[in-house]
């Protein structure tokens, strides 16, 4: 068995300061450690000021002293490994396929038994956008390879506990004492 054999998915999900440099302070601390980042995924919270990363890495047990490297990061919030709790992931992807008369009806009956979106239609071309679990993208886009995929275009992995759990739940803080008249750049004000 290789190294590659023994690696699992491990979900993390990082509740994050919304401020230039986090992202590349975060990775390094996985590229330090040889691990590979499968996907990325980025956005704002519900929180103004805050941003929520998903990541989804290949590594041994070890990924957890990677997370905790991380939460000790100032710009890190929260820090949490998902992967052995009951989540719902989804995933987008954009696919170009070559598209004329010949084969177009075909490819739009596949959009519509996955319950995917044409989102453009060209003389030529279809842009298919797509919607749920990898394996679904997986299988889509493998059908899709008989009519020539001419681009492909996936986010990565995004992720939240079910039910009424949350991932990174708020806790009761006192304000940190500042001096007078400054505020961070990064401030919600």
């Amino acid at each position: 068995m290789n190294r590659r054999d023994s690696l699992q998915k491990h979900t993390i999900i990082a509740l994050v300061e919304d401020r230039p440099g986090v992202l590349n302070r975060i990775s390094s601390k996985w590229r330090q450690r040889g691990f590979n980042i499968e996907s990325l995924a980025v956005g704002h919270s519900e929180t103004p000021g805050l941003s929520r990363m998903t990541f989804v890495v290949d590594a041994t047990t070890d990924a957890e002293q990677v997370v905790k490297q991380v939460d000790k990061l100032i710009e890190v919030v929260n820090i949490r490994d998902v992967s052995a709790e009951s989540i719902i992931s989804r995933e987008m992807a954009m696919v170009k396929v070559q598209a004329d008369r010949s084969n177009r009806n075909q490819i739009i009956e596949l959009v519509d038994i996955f319950g995917a979106e044409i989102v453009d239609v060209g003389p030529d071309s279809i842009i298919v956008e797509i919607t749920g679990d990898e394996e679904k993208i997986e299988s889509f886009i493998a059908l899709l390879e008989d009519f020539e995929v001419i681009e492909l275009l996936r986010t990565g992995r995004v992720a939240m506990l079910r039910g009424s759990a949350i991932s990174h739940p708020q806790e009761e803080q006192e304000e940190p004492e500042r001096y007078a008249g400054f505020e961070p750049p990064y401030s919600a004000k």
